[in-house]
Order: C-alpha cells, then structure tokens, then sequence
C-alpha cells in the first residue's frame, strides 16, 4: 500500500496509512509522518468519492514529472496546455508544486483571485478551452513563502481535485514538483480510482539530470503509472540568424535516448534551448503563437502529435484536433 513515507524508506516497511497500525509499529520511528499516521481516522477515505466524481468527466490524466528543479517542466507543462487548447481539446492544467508554483507566471495569470461557486472552486481561464488552478493564485503576497509539511500539501492536492468545477475536460495536465516526494504519492494515490493515463518526465542531457530521472522512472514503475515519455530539454542552443548550434550540457553518454533505451521507456525527443521560449514562458504565452519560437515551437508541436498518435487517443479526438488545428 502507497504511503506518505519518503522514498528513501523500503515501502514493504510501511503498514500503510489506513492501517491499524499505522504510525504506531516499529517501522514508523524517524518517519516524518509518524505523528500523522497515528492520529488519521482509519479506514476507506470519503474524500476518494469526491475526487472520483470529479474526475469521471476528465478523459485524460497527464503527470508532468521532473528528477530536478530548473529543467523546464512547467515550461513544458504550459506549453503542452497551449498546445493541447490549440488543438481544440478542452485542457485544465493544475499546478501542485505547492512551494513553487511557477504556473501562474508562464500562463500571464499573475495577480488572478480564485473564486468560488455553487459548484466548486472555479479555474481561472487563459482561453475558454484552457483553465488553470494553482496555490500561487492563493498567496497574499507572490514572495510569500509555503512553508507546509507533508499532510498539509496531501490536503491542498486533494482539495483540488475534489473542489475544483473543471467541467467537462479532454486533458487535465499535472505539474508536479521535482522529485519523489509526498506530492506525487499523493496524486497517484488519489487518483488511482480514475486512472491514470501515464506521466511525460522532462530533464537535461546531462548525467547529473539523468541519475534523478532514473529514480523518476523507477518510481512510475513502482507506483503503476506508465510513462509516456521523456522529453530533453536544453538539448542544445540553437542560434536561427547564424543557424549554428551550441552544446550547453555534456551528453557525449548518450543522453535522455540512451538513458530510455537502457530503461525500455519511449523517448519524445529533444526541446533545444531557445532563447524565445524562454522569452514566450516569460511573458506568458503561447509559443505557437507568430512566428518567434520557430526553433523550439515544431519540435514542441511534433512530441504532442506524436504522443496522440501513439497513445490512439480516441481517433474521433485525433479528427477533431486535425479539424480544430491553428
């Protein structure tokens, strides 16, 4: 049974949090959650039946995942949903890296209130096809600290999926926070009755990326999520008025490709650095829109039609897409 225990703990050595009991044998001392266990009513969680209610009008769930912070992985989550929205599905994206939400920033939501109705939290919109939630759209203050333990975070993730009025969604895209920790535990294991259509793991060419991205291969594989993907990024700068293109990371041992291949997981390809991305991400928008990110938005655009395709997304979805394409 998945817990809230970091990783670094063998799971066999969990009881489980609806156990008994939990936070009470012998491989529960020195856990952080200890306390929590023990005090946490047992048995089935109601709130299981919110989210799973919620959920049933999602067609797809996408973890966007990451071994290390400063990869691109909310980049690539907001350009994805701006991609995703392009195509002319319905897309919610939920940022759930609750001490860094850096989602409102690359959507030009800055500043944005959430508001509330009869039916639940309402996402704030970029396009009527494209709605976002985030704990930055909470903060007072945009330099205001989180400073929350683990049952804390677990309580906001899952008061945003029970809570939130998505309506009815063809994607909802997860930006997770790096690493292996309570967050994605969580959402694996709340929305494990709904289902999970796998997660896309962003990293960096180099090996100090890489051996954390092995870890977040490993976890995917431990917890039953498929892993659709890894996608380079930074693979290079790319220079479009002189065409020439630089190394920014060593991966003379083969990088994010043979790192898949040595794991048996699919390898979307490379995302160069392009300064306009970095530009589009900045500023909030679109790198589909115009014609500046003429580097980086066609691979972008081809990694997402290439996933549809092979993931056969429905092929009455794939035709609406073609149909609804900008």
């Amino acid at each position: 049974m998945n817990c809230s225990k970091p990783c670094g703990f063998p799971p066999t050595d969990c009881p489980g949090p609806q156990s008994e009991s939990a936070g009470k044998s012998d491989s529960c001392q020195g856990c952080p959650n200890q306390e929590a266990c023990a005090t946490a009513p047992k048995g089935p969680d109601p709130d299981l039946v919110a989210i799973a209610e919620r959920m049933a009008t999602v067609k797809h769930k996408i973890l966007i995942l990451s071994g290390k912070g400063g990869v691109g992985k909310s980049t690539f989550s907001a350009q994805l949903s701006f991609a995703l929205a392009s195509l002319d599905f319905q897309v919610g994206l939920l940022d759930i890296d609750i001490c860094g939400p850096s989602i409102p920033k690359m959507l030009g939501l800055e500043g944005q209130d959430i508001h509330q109705s009869n039916l639940g939290w309402s996402p704030i919109y970029v396009e009527s096809n494209l709605g976002v939630m985030s704990v930055g759209f909470m903060l007072p203050n945009p330099d205001e600290a989180v400073i929350w333990r683990g049952p804390r975070k677990n309580g906001l993730i899952k008061q945003f999926l029970k809570d939130v009025h998505w309506g009815e969604l063809d994607f909802l895209v997860v930006d997770a926070p790096p690493g292996t920790s309570d967050e994605h535990i969580s959402i694996v294991q709340f929305l494990q009755a709904t289902g999970i259509d796998g997660a896309i793991i962003v990293t960096t060419p180099q090996q100090v990326s890489l051996i954390d991205v092995r870890k977040e291969v490993s976890f995917c594989k431990k917890v039953g999520v498929e892993v659709l993907g890894v996608v380079e990024n930074m693979s290079g700068l790319s220079q479009p008025l002189t065409d020439f293109k630089f190394k920014v990371f060593d991966s003379s041992a083969g990088g994010a490709a043979e790192m898949c291949q040595e794991m048996g997981v699919p390898f979307l390809g490379k995302v160069p650095l392009d300064p306009q991305l970095c530009k589009a991400a900045e500023e909030g928008r679109s790198c589909f829109e115009g014609q500046s990110c003429r580097v980086s938005a066609p691979v972008l655009r081809g990694m997402i039609e290439k996933l549809l395709k092979v993931k056969e997304w429905n092929q009455d979805e794939l035709q609406h897409a073609e149909n609804g394409r900008v």
